[in-house]
């Protein structure tokens, strides 16, 4: 897509646990150590406790892989800041690999196999057990221990991600560690970002130690931490020379007069996010109500399917947002496929995804153009296949519709048919109020009325609704959601 920047190239790329590999050995390729990157991995973890606690007792917990070799050189880097330091071993360090017996070898300070480690005094456990790769639940001496940790109330570090935790998805299949922080290594992987295991790492801290950005070109990631370097140079900005009408015009479709609001909010989102026009099409019924609330959005009266797609065929008029508050009528549907069928660039949400269940494929063939999806989970499984993690349903989803996908939630993905996501990282809980969803698809056709790509405008849409409702703070309810967004715009 033209003007797009390389999210490869990004401080934002999201690396799966084989991509992470694959840029380990890019880098022992460019001539960067194995032995040496340990070395920095685990002095980076040393420096990290140091700056949040003072020396005191530690439990080092090292398993049978390089993670293990890190807990290794954490160890050492402790002892010689004053820690007293324990070392709790799983497996056989005769078979560590390499470069871990390497640092296995210059720890001089003994192990303890994990079933015989000891817990009194420690006032901090390192959990250096299994990193990122671990495909399978925590079982045995480690899962006992794992269990004893949280009995004790200790505060736990994880090097890489905590133990248990599914480093590709943030799955947790068995017993894991809650850390209070988790340090990893030149990128993070989507199981720091996506639920439960984002809940799990505490305050992440991804730390350089030595591997070349130009790894990224030779991984090609395809996934990102949502955030402006991504998109802010596609944000449509207004120009000396702009009107509303070089600004686009949206459309939103309303539903009957007693549900009137989610349309309305949907409507002053789209207008306060960029369309230089909003129009909000509303049944005959629900104009009085409408009209009585609306000022700088334009009321239209559609009394029949007709009048519907006489307004949609203006070509001006460039983006129609259907869905908040529509309806489950059979009126609903015929409008979505009119749009579709008018080419017309459409986010899609809420009655206008469920008024398809039990047979999406009618929606997905119809879809030929720029379309966003912004379904919640329930509205997800009504249309699409519900296995795999966040992100792989979503690039599923996106694959299956030829839509870009907004899969919402506390670790919202945002997915095209391509298979480029972005997981957004920035919704506080306060988001979790009536109407939200419907300033979400208001601030995603706004930025398409006034011309940003779909993709990068609902990864755009999704960053600003975090950032305004993390200024609105407690109390929030969804209208308030429009008013801070000229300062979450400004912000940029």
């Amino acid at each position: 897509m033209s003007g797009q920047r390389d999210p490869t190239a990004t401080r934002e790329a999201v690396l799966t646990i084989a991509e992470m590999y694959a840029a380990d050995r890019a880098a022992i390729a460019a001539g960067v150590g194995g032995i040496e990157l340990m070395e920095r991995a685990g002095r980076a973890v040393a420096r990290a406790v140091l700056r949040r606690w003072p020396p005191g007792r530690v439990l080092v917990l090292c398993g049978p892989g390089n993670n293990g070799g890190d807990g290794y050189v954490i160890a050492r880097h402790l002892q010689q800041a004053g820690w007293q330091v324990a070392v709790g071993v799983l497996g056989d360090v005769a078979r560590l690999p390499a470069d871990a017996a390497h640092m296995a070898g210059l720890w001089d300070g003994g192990g303890k196999p994990l079933g015989e480690t000891d817990l009194g005094g420690v006032n901090l456990v390192v959990d250096a057990l299994f990193g990122a790769g671990l495909g399978r639940p925590v079982s045995g001496d480690a899962a006992d221990l794992i269990n004893l940790v949280h009995e004790a109330n200790l505060p736990v570090v994880a090097v890489d991600v905590p133990s248990g935790v599914q480093g590709d998805s943030g799955a947790v299949d068995g017993p894991a560690f809650k850390a209070v922080a988790t340090v990893t290594f030149f990128r993070p992987k989507p199981g720091h970002l996506l639920y439960p295991g984002r809940g799990l790492c505490g305050a992440l801290e991804v730390v350089d130690i030595g591997i070349p950005e130009a790894v990224l070109a030779t991984v090609q990631p395809l996934c990102a931490r949502n955030g402006p370097g991504l998109w802010s140079h596609l944000l449509p900005r207004p120009g000396s020379l702009d009107h509303k009408y070089s600004r686009g015009h949206a459309v939103v479709l309303s539903g009957p007069a007693h549900a009137t609001g989610a349309a309305r909010m949907t409507a002053r989102a789209a207008l306060r996010s960029g369309a230089g026009l909003v129009t909000l099409a509303s049944p005959a019924s629900a104009v009085a109500a409408n009209a009585a609330h609306l000022t700088a959005v334009m009321v239209a009266p559609i009394a029949e399917a007709a009048d519907w797609r006489e307004l949609i065929a203006d070509p001006r008029k460039n983006v129609v947002a259907a869905g908040p508050g529509a309806g489950l009528g059979p009126e609903t549907r015929e409008r979505v496929l009119a749009a579709l069928t008018a080419n017309k660039t459409a986010v899609l949400d809420a009655d206008a995804l469920s008024v398809f269940a039990g047979d999406p494929s009618v929606l997905f063939d119809a879809i030929d153009g720029p379309v966003v999806l912004t379904p919640h989970e329930g509205e997800f499984r009504r249309l699409f296949a519900d296995q795999g993690d966040r992100l792989t349903r979503a690039r599923a989803a996106a694959a299956a519709s030829g839509a870009v996908v907004l899969l919402k939630g506390a670790d919202t993905v945002i997915a095209e048919p391509a298979g480029r996501a972005v997981i957004n990282a920035s919704a506080p809980p306060t988001l979790a109020t009536a109407g939200s969803g419907d300033v979400l698809a208001g601030i995603v056709a706004g930025l398409l009325a006034a011309g940003m790509p779909a993709f990068e405008a609902a990864a755009a849409a999704a960053w600003l609704h975090g950032r305004a409702a993390s200024a609105g703070g407690d109390g929030l309810i969804a209208e308030d959601l429009i008013e801070l967004l000229p300062a979450a715009l400004a912000a940029l």
